[in-house]
């Protein structure tokens, strides 16, 4: 329901004051422009893939170090000029981090959703003996879905998940257009407009609330009795659950009202815990002052490689450190939101048959009473399991993606 990526942070810096620093990104020195025909020399890459570059030179822009247009050379002229070859290493060098940002992205969104399908399943089976805290247990699991009811098992609600991220991000952006509150935190803050901006992120998750509920009863409702419902079927029954009507359920549904509280906890604290961590391993992986002879002397990849894997890790390490941070928060959150809404789950434990939801909770408190009496401490972790393989298989991808990225940068130096 929020975006891996924390809005406002690009991974360098605060939006709107990290980029004129000198040395920014490690590969390139600070400009200043004093024209628009020096502002023109720039293009913008698209921002929302991790790794690549947000600005570049474009392909009419003389490279590093060579005179101005209208200069005339110094020296006599020694042979064909490599600009060619200058601007297709460039090319490649955006290539390739364009890559690496996609990749980074599919594990996050497609090869992870079977992972977050089974944690959620174990999140809410309140009956299971098996709490599968380990990726062993996990991936039998996993196998054992597959086997009986197909991959589509496996990646069940994904389209839902995109549904409700575009929810939250078009809800900010017109929250933020018709009120006060800033949507990106500048540079030099200050209390209040750190308080403004949580309070703009807390009415967005209000907002897209009802429809995180539709999305997260199609990842945890069985294959075995679902329907064939449409990619729109989140929309209908968001706006259903807002207003009351047309969706099925039982006196035990807990109101829109008693799910705010944790709804918006949750996502303000996983946002807070993403910006700090990413914030504080960007300065870890950055504490190098730039040095321009260091710079000079550094091979061309391993150049490419500082400017485009610290945010990746920054963002996988921002993301590892919420998720594992309020897990048992989001075990609550879960069971409250699936109660009295009809679903039926498939049995984590044996890995075929079905299980109803009966809860009965009375709210957050009664939640999280109930499961440290019932079901003990670690009964906020069923399905933790699913995690780490998620987060190992990430940094698998994002390890196999380097030496890719690495191969080809030196293919083309």
């Amino acid at each position: 329901m929020h975006p891996r990526r924390p809005d406002g942070f690009d991974g360098l810096g605060y939006r709107g004051g990290a980029r004129d620093e000198p040395g920014f990104g490690g590969a390139f020195p600070a400009r200043s422009f004093r024209s628009a025909s020096d502002l023109s020399r720039w293009v913008t890459s698209p921002p929302d893939i991790p790794g690549s570059r947000n600005l570049h030179w474009a392909e009419g822009s003389p490279p590093r170090g060579a005179p101005a247009p209208g200069t005339p050379p110094e020296g006599p002229a020694e042979g064909p000029c490599p600009g060619g070859a200058a601007r297709s290493g460039e090319q490649l060098n955006r290539f390739a981090g364009f890559g690496i940002g996609l990749a980074s992205l599919f594990t996050e969104n497609v090869l992870a959703h079977p992972c977050i399908v089974l944690r959620r399943q174990c999140q809410v089976n309140y009956h299971a003996r098996h709490y599968h805290l380990t990726p062993f247990t996990v991936i039998n699991i996993m196998y054992s879905f597959n086997k009986t009811q197909g991959p589509r098992a496996l990646w069940k609600g994904m389209g839902s998940t995109f549904i409700v991220q575009g929810i939250t991000l078009g809800a900010e952006g017109i929250i933020s257009e018709f009120t006060p509150l800033p949507r990106e935190i500048s540079h030099k803050w200050n209390p209040k407009q750190i308080g403004e901006h949580l309070l703009l992120k807390s009415l967005t998750y209000i907002v897209a609330m009802p429809f995180y509920s539709a999305s997260l009863i199609e990842t945890v409702q069985s294959e075995i009795i679902r329907d064939g419902a449409g990619i729109l079927e989140c929309v209908k029954e968001g706006i259903g659950r807002a207003i009351g009507l047309g969706v099925p359920h039982s006196k035990r549904l807990l109101p829109l009202l008693s799910l705010v509280f944790p709804t918006v906890l949750h996502g303000v604290l996983h946002y807070v815990i993403s910006s700090v961590v990413q914030k504080l391993v960007l300065l870890v992986l950055k504490r190098k002052p730039y040095d321009g002879h260091l710079a000079e002397s550094a091979s061309p990849v391993q150049s490419m490689l500082d400017a485009y894997f610290p945010e990746l890790i920054a963002n996988f390490a921002a993301s590892l450190c919420s998720d594992v941070t309020l897990y048992p928060l989001e075990t609550v959150l879960h069971r409250l939101h699936v109660q009295g809404t009809r679903t039926i789950i498939d049995n984590t434990d044996l890995g075929y048959e079905v299980l109803p939801i009966n809860t009965q909770y009375e709210g957050m408190r009664d939640c999280v009473r109930t499961i440290r009496q019932e079901e003990g401490l670690l009964g906020f972790y069923k399905g933790f399991g699913a995690v780490v393989t998620q987060y190992t298989l990430h940094a698998a991808v994002l390890q196999i993606t380097k030496i890719i990225y690495s191969t080809l940068l030196q293919s083309g130096v």
